[in-house]
This record gives structure tokens, sequence and C-alpha cells, in this order.
């Protein structure tokens, strides 16, 4: 039986946030270091992406799971278990020797940060009271999306200062520290594991069903999606054992996890419109990362930079809305985070290759101003109004939707951007032609300068061609984002917590 959990909120706070801000970093700061982890292991570029790849499927396979191994072992016990796995394979990461140690030290972490961050927003929604849920939310939001965005930021200047085995290492002393913590400041008196029999069967086909599916999404882009055997065999895998697993966890007396708690509409709105978040933060910043690096020849501290500006609204923001939330109808404050979220896109959709700094700040930074309207409201319709018994589980499949919006969106923003810069380059290439006077202009603008006309043709044409492609990756991330306004109006009109009386 879940049990309450006691103990000093801002110790708790401090010490769940540290874990959980560590992890979150953990999954993009590693992006900024492939390349030099490539040099280090004298790896071809085909394969550096099992860095990421193998964290990522032991992330989305631990995830869903979380809410059973915490009623069977209790918060602090898993909680404290799981901090000192990603602490040790984070130590392991920073001392492998070559690439496959490294990839299957990046799965044992996976394993650990997939347990911290739905352990680390349960167990805040746990100790604050309904009233402060809020609040609860607006503390795991600074770190679930400034996290990924100071990632980059903080790896760059680590493998600048140092080297790539750093932005592992320095997990080590923190991670060391918050499990130390863990058993002094959370209390969780009461508390009766779940000795049920274990759902094995359960357990295997989502440990298939959900790798194989990741793998599926970020491999395909690489693999050439129906060009690839393996892709269309993975996925075939991930179908079925998907599949079998929802009919075997639907009708299991004691499932690993309990997909019963869809039957509640604003959860399972809350959970869709969670979804859309997580494409919006995940693959979304992966096109604009894309955008910066390849169109505009930007460094890794240079995008670091971009999104570190950008993302400073969010810091102001969030204990605002924290406090808001429980006055104020979480719908209304959806519409407006999901309408400038989507904004952000159409803006970041007019970027042309002679974009300055601040023009490329400017998509991002409202962005994080949607953003930061959408997260706290989202997790508090969703989760509040569940019992304490279905909060864990239901945390763990909140979170991974966001998971696999952010694994969705990146896949399909690569295909987009491929698939565009091919079809754009065909278009453009048929005006070129020397009868065309802009064209002809353009010849003797380069002819003048001592440049060879053709080769600065083919390079304008390529450029304007990933231009017009991120354009419309753009503008397909504004309409996935807007479909969120659907799930906003599936959500039930919750009573504001801070208002007097009972009315609906």
């Amino acid at each position: 039986m879940q049990a309450p959990i006691q103990g000093s909120k801002a110790a708790i706070t401090v010490t769940v946030m540290a874990a959980a801000l560590m992890a979150l970093i953990d999954i993009s700061i590693v992006n900024v270091a492939l390349s030099d982890i490539r040099a280090s292991f004298s790896t071809p570029i085909d394969q550096i992406g099992w860095v990421s790849t193998g964290y990522m499927m032991a992330n989305i396979v631990v995830i869903p799971m979380t809410g059973w191994l915490q009623r069977r072992f209790g918060f602090r016990r898993y909680f404290a278990t799981s901090v000192l796995i990603f602490t040790g394979a984070s130590a392991l990461c920073g001392l492998s020797w070559d690439l496959p140690s490294l990839v299957a030290f990046r799965v044992l972490q996976g394993m650990g940060g997939g347990a911290i961050i739905p352990s680390s927003q349960a167990i805040l929604f746990a100790r604050y009271p309904r009233t402060e849920h809020g609040m609860a939310a607006a503390l795991f939001g600074l770190g679930a999306i400034t996290g990924p965005l100071l990632g980059p930021t903080i790896g760059g200047y680590m493998i600048d200062w140092a080297s790539w085995h750093w932005i592992f290492l320095v997990n080590v002393p923190i991670g060391l520290a918050v499990a130390f913590a863990i058993p002094r400041v959370l209390d969780e008196p009461g508390f009766v594991p779940d000795t049920a029999r274990i759902d094995a069967v359960g357990i295997g086909l989502l440990a298939v069903g959900m790798a194989s599916l990741q793998y599926v999404l970020e491999e395909g882009n690489r693999e050439g999606w129906s060009d690839s055997v393996l892709i269309l065999v993975l996925g075939g895998v991930a179908a079925i054992a998907l599949f079998t697993f929802i009919v075997h966890e639907l009708e299991h007396p004691n499932p690993v996890v309990d997909l019963r708690v869809f039957k509640n509409r604003s959860y399972a709105a809350g959970t869709g419109l969670n979804f859309l978040l997580g494409l919006a933060v995940f693959g979304a910043a992966y096109l604009f990362s894309l955008y910066c690096g390849a169109v505009m020849h930007y460094q890794a501290l240079d995008i670091g930079r971009v999104f570190l500006l950008a993302g400073m609204t969010q810091i102001f923001l969030m204990p605002l809305i924290g406090k808001m939330a429980n006055r104020v109808d979480p719908r209304y404050m959806l519409v407006v985070g999901v309408t400038a979220t989507a904004l952000s896109q159409w803006v970041a959709a007019h970027l042309t290759s002679e974009a300055a700094f601040l023009d490329l700040v400017y998509p991002n930074m409202i962005r994080s101003f949607g953003l930061a309207f959408v997260f706290i409201p989202v997790s508090v319709a969703a989760l509040s109004d569940l019992p304490l018994a279905q909060r864990g589980n239901a945390t763990g499949l909140f979170n991974l939707t966001r998971e696999l919006g952010g694994s969705l969106g990146t896949a399909w923003m690569g295909k987009i951007v491929a698939d565009g810069i091919t079809t754009h380059s065909s278009q453009l290439g048929e005006n070129v032609s020397p009868y065309n006077p802009l064209v002809q202009e353009a010849w003797l603008a380069t002819l003048g300068r001592g440049m060879d006309p053709a080769g600065a043709l083919a390079g304008r044409v390529a450029r304007e061609s990933m231009v017009l492609s991120f354009n419309d990756g753009f503008r397909v991330t504004m309409l996935a984002i807007g479909l969120g306004i659907v799930m906003v109006l599936l959500l039930k009109r919750a009573r504001p917590q801070g208002a007097p009386g009972g009315a609906h």
C-alpha cells in the first residue's frame, strides 16, 4: 500500500529536484559531446548515435514501470536505489574505454535516469497538499523544461575546459550527496510493500515493445525507414508486443502498468496534451538546433546561448504560474500556453539564412513563455484529482507520453528536413537558368569577387533548400501543437482550490 510521504518540504524539494535536474540535463548534455567521443574512440559516424539511443531505450522501458516498483519497494528505497544506479553508471561512462563499453554503461544509466524523473514528480505531488500542487508542478517544471535547455550549454563548457569524460563524472558527487540525503529527509511511515505476484509477462512485453519502438524512432532516419529490413521488423515487433501488452494488462488482476487510469477523462486528455508538450520541447528544439548548426553554422556553445537566453523566461514565470494554478481554471492557462507555443513555431517558420542572433532567440523566447503556461496546468489537471494509490502509476505513464512525444517529434522532424531538402533542391534547381535575370545578376556578382559562379550558385541553392525544408518542419510542428486545443476542450472543469465555496 502506498503511504503518504512525510518530512521537511524544503529538504525533500531540494533533494528531489537535484536528482531530477541531474537526470534531465544528462538527456541533452551528451549531444554536444558526440563528435569528441567519436574522435576519441575512432568510431564511424553511423554508430555514434548508440550513445544516445541506448540511454533512451532503457529510459523508456523503465518509466512506465515506476508506479509498480514504487508500490513494491516504497518511494524512499526505490528512489535512492535509482539515484545510486545512475551515479555508478555515470562514473563508468566517464571511465569507458571504447564505444561498446560506453553504450552498455549508458543503458545502465538510462535505467536509473528513467526511474528518477517520474519518481521525483510523484514524490513532490505526494508530499505537497492538494492546494499546493500547482507549486509542486512549477518546481518540477523548472527542471523538466530547463534541464534540456541547460544541457548543451553546460556540456559545451565542460568539453571546452576539460574533456567529454566530465559530462558524466560531474554526476558522481551530486548523485552521492542526493543518495545520502534521501533516507534522511524522506519518511514514508506506514508503507506496506505490494507483494502481489509479479506480472512477468507484462514486464517482458513492455521491455520488448518499448525498446523496439524507441530503436525505430531513434534510428529510422539513419536506416532509411522502409528501406531497412531491420526497421520494418522491429516496427512489427513493437506493434505486436505493445498491442498484446495492452490486452494483457487490462485483463491481469495485478498489472505492472495499470492502464485503467485512462478512464479518468481529465487524465487521458492531459496525457494526450503532455505528448504534444514532449513534441514541442524535444522535437522543436532538435529542429532548431539543426537549423542553427546546418544553416547558421553556429558552434555548440553559440546554440546553447540561444536556448539559455530564451529559457530565462521560464525561470521567472514558473513560480508565478505555480501560484496561479490553484486559483485559475487550468484550461484558460492551457489555451494561452498552446497558442503561444504554436505561435513560436510560426515565427520560426519565417527565419532566413540571414537571421541575426536575436532573431533566433525571439521564437524560442515565445516558446518558453508558452511552455510555462502548459507544463504546470496540465500536470495539475491530469494528476491532482487521482487517488494516491493510482498516482505513482499515473505519473510514470504521464512522463512516458512526454518522452514518446519527444522521440516521435525528433524522428518526424528529421524526416521532414531530409525529404524537404531533396524536394526543394529539385524545385529551386529548375529555376537556375541562364535566362533568369536573378541568376545573371548573381553570376556577375560572383565573377566580380573572383569566385566560381557555378559553385556559388550550387551553394546558394543548397542553403536555400535547407532553409525551406526547416520552415516546413516548423509549420508542421505548429499544426501538431495546435491540436492541443482539442485536448484542452476535453478536460473537465476544475474548481480553483484557492477560491471560496464548492461550486463547479
